[in-house]
């Protein structure tokens, strides 16, 4: 089960120029059972605490998930997910680590650093769980490259995006992402938070889906998270969808960080 969704706050899609208007912050997440298609879970509660720094010549990344989960035969699962990016702005290597528990028992380890050339192949270097080397699929972006490209799309009025991306989460390498862009909203009501007031946001889907050894995806996503997302890169409102049960994440503090150059 993916816990790691630094990758997806991270995403930033807004209609702004460029990656610098996004805004680097901190933002707390109180988060709840939305439903549970086959009624396997029964109750979930927990907090994601995630932070966006501007690191002068690169973006970091830090997210911490706390998840409770019971299941309809009262099996209660504690889940905890640490993840860290390092992501240099011209795109070229991210640094990432994941630690992730389940009632207290190591379930993902997850380290290494990955190098990106042009054409977007590259290798990554894992240290964790093991060491060894894996390519890079052409075309693939890290996250925060990502964004730039959905920042571009959405410039020119697209509506999907579909690329390979390795966010460090998995240590097969990098997956399949196809993101649906939604219509702009450009309603100017006051939101609850200052640093979203008088800009607009859109609703996001991205769907994750596993790649095959021929290099094909396996068709169905194995992962998928719903957003509403402003021009400034904060996302308030999250819909993860697990398979057996979905989540929803409500923003209840956000404060921005100061940018590092």
């Amino acid at each position: 089960m993916r816990f790691a969704l630094s990758t997806l706050l991270a995403f930033g899609f807004g209609f702004c120029a460029n990656a610098a208007d996004l805004l680097p912050h901190h933002a707390i997440y109180q988060l709840a059972l939305e439903r549970s298609p086959g009624g396997s879970v029964v109750a979930a509660d927990g907090r994601m605490d995630y932070q966006l720094a501007d690191a002068c010549d690169a973006w970091a990344t830090a997210q911490r998930l706390d998840l409770n989960i019971v299941n309809n035969d009262g099996t209660v699962s504690h889940m905890v997910s640490d993840y860290v990016t390092w992501e240099q702005k011209d795109g070229g290597l991210l640094r990432f680590r994941l630690r992730q528990t389940s009632n207290q028992k190591t379930v993902a380890d997850v380290e290494g650093e990955a190098t990106r050339h042009p054409d977007g192949t590259g290798q990554i270097r894992y240290t964790a769980p093991a060491n060894k080397m894996v390519p890079l699929p052409r075309g693939t972006l890290f996250p925060m490259a990502q964004t730039v490209a959905l920042l571009d799309d959405a410039a020119k009025g697209q509506k999907f995006l579909a690329v390979p991306l390795f966010d460090g989460t998995d240590e097969n390498g990098a997956e399949d992402s196809f993101t649906v862009l939604g219509t702009v909203n450009d309603d100017r009501s006051k939101p609850r938070f200052p640093p979203l007031a008088d800009i607009p946001n859109s609703q996001v889907t991205i769907n994750f889906f596993d790649r095959t050894d021929d290099g094909k995806d396996s068709g169905e996503p194995a992962y998928d998270v719903a957003m509403r997302y402003w021009q400034n890169g904060v996302s308030d409102d999250v819909a993860m969808d697990f398979g057996d049960f979905v989540v929803k994440g409500t923003i209840i503090k956000l404060s921005p960080n100061s940018k590092g150059c």
